[in-house]
């Protein structure tokens, strides 16, 4: 174990009964860096958060957090992380502020930070309710607000801003910039791949309780390549639109007759959206659109867990033989 890391784990496993739920976990997050854990639903992201945060004993492997081992000192590694679950567990019959401020108390905090962050996540006016009386979306900013009152080593949120409107969520995203930018290590569980994509310096995507595939949001890109899209013109064009994109990506085109479109993922980097059109051109493809981007995350994603090639997108496209820049939302 190195100091490099704020959380390392080797070969960590954990069943429950039949299911393996973790399978093998090998985890390294730098200190002071924004980690990303994605993976499809039961990949064992839950069950990691669980184990690291000392809340779940491992079968085997170990793991180290902020410099202690989390089987062996489990009380040394709770007094330096925070953690906010995937549920808000705040009392309900105290009002937001009391929630805030007793727990400010008990952490030794100045009343001034619970304030201050009833204010950064939109609860001022609702300070003096009862906590029962919040809306879902409102116990959520509060359980959050709880967990951010102090500046631990290592933060962990398992899917923090599950349920939140697009404000609450720039709120929560911003909270997340500062703390990291403050030293805190980040450790982030999300389902919301543009979430990872913003906020994580490295990604690691759990599948089956391992570590499949990890690396920076654009390493992960780069293993997929771009995404080439064709619209033709008339129907009896796709099959040599389809042969030009096999031939020029190198992987097998997604048709669509009725839209009339042909999309492959290339694996090729030197592919360009000029050699595109020029190709199509010299096969006599009569065509609407073409266009040529990188992939999301989203396409990372639904590719290498599930096997699933993207179908359609925006990105740098042309019509006709005029090309424009055109950025995914």
């Amino acid at each position: 174990m190195t100091s490099t890391y704020a959380v390392l784990s080797e070969g960590l496993e954990k069943r429950y009964g039949d299911v393996r739920a973790l399978r093998g976990l090998d985890l390294a997050v730098r200190q002071g860096s924004v980690c990303g854990l994605l993976g499809p639903n039961g990949a064992g992201k839950t069950t990691a958060v669980r184990v690291l945060t000392t809340l779940a004993v491992p079968d085997s492997g170990s793991a180290r957090v902020a410099g202690h081992d989390v089987v062996r000192e489990p009380a040394a590694v709770r007094r330096r992380i925070s953690v906010t679950g995937q549920y808000a567990s705040v009392d309900g019959d105290l009002t937001g502020a009391e929630n805030l401020r007793l727990f400010a108390r008990l952490l030794r905090v100045p009343r001034t930070r619970a304030d201050e962050l009833l204010e950064r996540f939109g609860l001022t006016e609702a300070a003096g309710r009862p906590a029962r009386t919040y809306s879902g979306g409102m116990r959520r900013r509060l359980d959050l607000a709880a967990g951010l009152l102090v500046r631990p080593a290592v933060l962990f949120l398992d899917e923090p801003t599950t349920g939140l409107d697009p404000r609450s969520r720039n709120a929560v995203w911003d909270a997340v910039r500062e703390v990291a930018s403050l030293g805190t290590t980040v450790l982030l569980t999300t389902q919301y791949l543009e979430e990872a994509d913003r906020l994580a310096d490295d990604i690691v995507l759990i599948d089956e309780g391992r570590a499949a595939h990890r690396g920076t949001p654009a390493e992960l890109k780069a293993l997929i390549g771009g995404y080439a899209q064709v619209v033709v013109a008339h129907p009896s064009g796709l099959p040599a639109a389809a042969a030009v994109l096999d031939r020029l990506t190198g992987s097998e085109p997604a048709l669509d007759a009725e839209a009339g479109t042909a999309g492959a993922v290339s694996t090729d980097p030197t592919l360009t959206l000029p050699r595109l059109v020029r190709e199509l051109d010299a096969a006599g493809v009569p065509v609407i659109d073409a266009a040529l981007r990188p992939p999301t995350l989203d396409e990372v994603f639904l590719r290498l867990t599930s096997g699933t090639a993207p179908r359609t997108g925006t990105g740098t496209r042309a019509t006709g033989t005029t090309t424009r820049e055109e950025h995914a939302a």
